[in-house]
């Protein structure tokens, strides 16, 4: 408009178009005035404004110049003491270098759970694997391919087969193969559903009927999930910070998809600092792993560090050189870590930080000091669980720990109280949280599966029992729906649901049999519900139907604090080692002079003990054998003792004379009057015996002839489908092949010796072996005081024939 206007008075002359901008003006100064009043202060105010902020002024503007007199400065300082002033920024700390981008398939078959196959059966059934997210992953795409294969006899039309991620749909495809046919389908999962912890469900459909599937278990009601399938995820890593604020992240990651791996460096000399240091943080490793996979080996340099693992730097300047060649957040001087003032820490002030290899692609972990006992220090606090809580920051200096009091020796969190008095919500579940109701739902539920573990030296008598307290729900069919206790798969009671209103908090006395408690035994409550009126081809009818076990629940058993020893299968449960749970009854001892052998066998040794125990600290001690001879007699003989070492080096030699296997100087081997020779022995043995210095503690030798023969032991240890095989008192461990797969059956080789001898520990207190002797010996009470009241007659008719015969 304003263009318009200036083109309309372009034809008058210059004269008569200045007389109408005179004109104009005065026609609205008055307006033009008033505007002017009220902008005004509103630049003043944010001129005042902008000179008041603390924020940084923009690029276009110049800063305003000032004059600096010689006190000029201290007067900005004054003035500025009451104002806000913005924090400069954090200093950033190294972090480990990340490639530019990655992709992982997660196979199926991974799994122990999928084996060979995915099955499932009947009208609806489903399938579940889990996996992590690692925390150092952004995350791009996530596809899922499934591979299926299928009944011919399903019927297409009302047969398919879902796939879920954390509950949210991802596709259905129909069930339609001809026979002999496999499909393959790739899903697009929303980056959205992927959380730290994920689940993958494949939920199948089936049916054999275009109107009414009859029979819910037809063996022709069937979909198989090959185990090629596969989830493949596309991220960029991300540079991992370093901060003890998120430890055990980035040393351990539980979220890993892949075994963690940790690597020690070995120092200029090892020695007992080193041994127990390293030995105890790698059982407090074992504790976080829990049943997560974690491969630790000993690396020289910095060089023999792969991009896949964690480096642990154990020890002093001194003692680990190296160092020197990393990028310290603290100084460094001849050997010596200095404070702020640059003087040298105290000998007894543990130093703990973070940084990376030199070459920056691997997180490294330094705990070390001036001296053995700052060494010592560090390593507790990253050991006990309520200290590392304190951790934040690159760097940790541990001026002083709270000595963590010892639980008592019978105080297993998850195992059965040692009382035997006890509610279900007294037990903690899988998560490690205590029992609170659980319900389950429809006809075909699974039981409810608790773990009753009880401690590995409790035997149990008679007068066993449990007092089930339990609802279910109405609409139930009361003649055909029951609830069923079995205590390890062996059918204890059942009791019908008699009420079609359902039941709240009823109750039902079942007796235990003491055989079947031990520390593996699993109780089974499962409720068989059968709706009162059925209706064909309706997956939901069934869904009202509900069944709940109460946290209320009760036990009272009658255990006994005895075991027989030695016994190689106690040690599947940690026992006697982990008795108390922070180990600190157990010693290990090696040889003068450790090899690798040695010194990864204590470590695999220790990792197991640290995933069967649960405490807020680790105690165990290492010793070689030369310190052990100045150990005092008195803390000799309160410990169990573990020695390591091939029979040339074996701290113990009493292992292996004259009591059950015995390994000769000479190669040889032998078992009571049988003697072997053979010509290569590389068999790891693993063999229990009575301590020679107490009956009531035990030696267990880790031993071979070879090296190679450790390297078995270690194997035993490590792998979970070997270690729970062990038993007697004595095994014998040899591999078929390198690289031995612990899944395959005929990977290794397992022999298994016991001495014909036990020697019986009994700690139950006397009053109670009193009344459980009584208990186990009724029968015998009525005779018992026939023959008592018989003998005190005689007894008075004696005496009272010679007072007569005397008067």
């Amino acid at each position: 408009m304003k263009r318009f206007f200036r083109k309309s008075k372009a034809h008058l002359p210059a004269q008569i178009r200045l007389s109408h901008l005179v004109s104009a003006f005065k026609r609205y100064y008055l307006v033009l005035l008033l505007i002017l009043s009220c902008v005004a202060p509103i630049g003043l105010t944010t001129t005042l404004a902008m000179a008041q902020s603390n924020f940084p002024e923009t690029p276009e503007l110049s800063p305003p110049t000032e004059t600096l007199r010689e006190d000029s400065t201290q007067e900005r300082k004054e003035r500025a003491a009451g104002e806000f002033v913005l924090p400069s920024p954090p200093i950033e700390t190294p972090a480990v270098n990340a490639p530019v981008s990655g992709q992982y398939v997660l196979e199926f078959n991974r799994s122990p759970v999928v084996g060979t196959r995915f099955s499932l059966k009947g009208i609806y059934d489903e399938a579940r694997l889990g996996f992590t997210r690692p925390r150092d992953w952004k995350l791009k795409s996530v596809k899922a391919l499934i591979r299926y294969r299928h009944s011919p006899a399903l019927y297409a039309t009302r047969s398919n087969l879902t796939v879920l991620i954390n509950g949210a749909s991802v596709g259905t495809i129909p069930l339609n193969l001809q026979k002999g046919e496999i499909g393959s389908q790739v899903f697009d999962v929303p980056i959205s559903q992927i959380q730290n912890y994920n689940q993958i469900i494949v939920a199948a459909l089936q049916n054999n009927s275009p109107t009414c599937t009859q029979d819910p278990y037809d063996p022709s009601l069937w979909t198989e999930i090959l185990p090629d399938s596969k989830v493949t995820i596309d991220y960029e890593p991300q540079p991992i910070p370093l901060n003890f604020k998120s430890y055990p992240y980035p040393i351990f990651d539980e979220l890993s998809l892949d075994p963690n791996q940790i690597a020690y460096l070995l120092p200029e000399k090892v020695d007992d600092t080193f041994l127990q240091s390293t030995t105890r943080f790698q059982a407090a490793l074992g504790r976080l792993a829990d049943y997560r996979p974690l491969d630790t080996r000993l690396v020289e340099t910095f060089d023999d560090v792969s991009k896949t693992e964690r480096l642990m730097v154990i020890g002093t300047p001194t003692q680990q050189p190296a160092l020197k060649s990393l990028e310290l957040p603290i100084n460094l001087e001849e050997n010596k870590f200095l404070d702020e003032d640059q003087k040298a820490l105290p000998e007894d002030v543990g130093v703990l930080f973070l940084t990376t290899t030199p070459k920056q692609t691997s997180p490294v972990l330094v705990a070390t000091g001036n001296g053995s006992k700052g060494v010592a220090k560090a390593v507790q606090f990253l050991i006990n669980s309520k200290d590392r809580q304190l951790g934040t920051g690159r760097k940790i200096l541990v001026k002083q720990i709270e000595e963590v009091v010892s639980p008592p020796p019978r105080d297993w969190p998850r195992y059965l109280p040692a009382s035997g008095n006890f509610q279900l919500s007294d037990l903690l579940n899988r998560n490690n949280q205590p029992y609170e109701d659980i319900t389950v739902r429809g006809a075909d539920s699974p039981p409810i599966e608790i773990d009753l573990r009880a401690l590995p030296d409790s035997e149990f008598d008679s007068g066993n029992s449990m007092t089930l307290k339990y609802s279910y729900g109405p609409q139930i069919n009361a003649k055909t729906s029951l609830v069923e206790v079995k205590l390890n798969d062996v059918a204890l009671v059942g009791k019908r649901l008699t009420s079609i209103n359902g039941g709240e908090s009823e109750k039902l006395k079942v007796d235990l049999p003491g055989d079947l408690l031990s520390s593996d035994s699993k109780i089974q409550i499962d409720f068989r519900l059968d709706a009162r009126e059925r209706r064909s081809c309706s997956r939901v009818t069934d869904q009202q139907l509900w069944g709940t076990l109460n946290a209320e629940t009760s036990f009272r058993l009658n255990p006994s604090n005895t075991v027989q020893l030695p016994d190689l299968k106690l040690l599947q449960y940690g026992f006697p080692f982990a008795a108390p749970q922070d180990l600190s009854n157990t010693a290990i001892i090696l040889p003068k002079e450790p090899s690798k052998s040695d010194l990864m066998t204590a470590l695999e040794f220790s990792k197991r003990m640290g995933r069967l125990s649960q405490a807020e600290s680790v105690k165990f001690v290492v010793y070689t054998n030369e310190s052990f001879k100045f150990l005092p007699d008195e803390q000799r003989d309160k410990l169990h003792l573990v020695g390591i070492g091939i029979r040339e080096k074996f701290p113990f030699p009493e292992a292996f004379a004259g009591n059950g296997f015995e390994l000769g100087e000479d190669q040889s081997r032998s078992f009571e009057e049988s003697t072997a020779s053979p010509d290569l022995d590389n068999d790891g043995v693993i063999k229990e015996i009575i301590s020679p210095w107490n009956d009531k503690r035990v030696l267990l030798a880790l031993s071979s002839q070879t090296e190679k023969g450790l390297d078995q032991v270690q194997d035993l240890l490590r792998f979970d489908p070997l270690f729970f095989q062990i038993k007697e008192d004595t095994v014998l461990i040899s591999a078929n092949y390198s690289n031995a797969n612990a899944y395959d059956p005929n990977a290794y080789n397992l022999k298994f010796f016991q001495r014909s001898q036990k020697i019986k520990v009994d700690k139950t207190p006397v009053s109670q072996q009193f009344f459980r002797f009584l208990a186990g010996s009724w029968f015998m009470l009525g005779p018992a005081i026939v023959a008592a009241t018989l003998i005190l007659y005689g007894i008075v008719q004696l005496y009272l024939k010679r007072i007569s015969e005397k008067v």
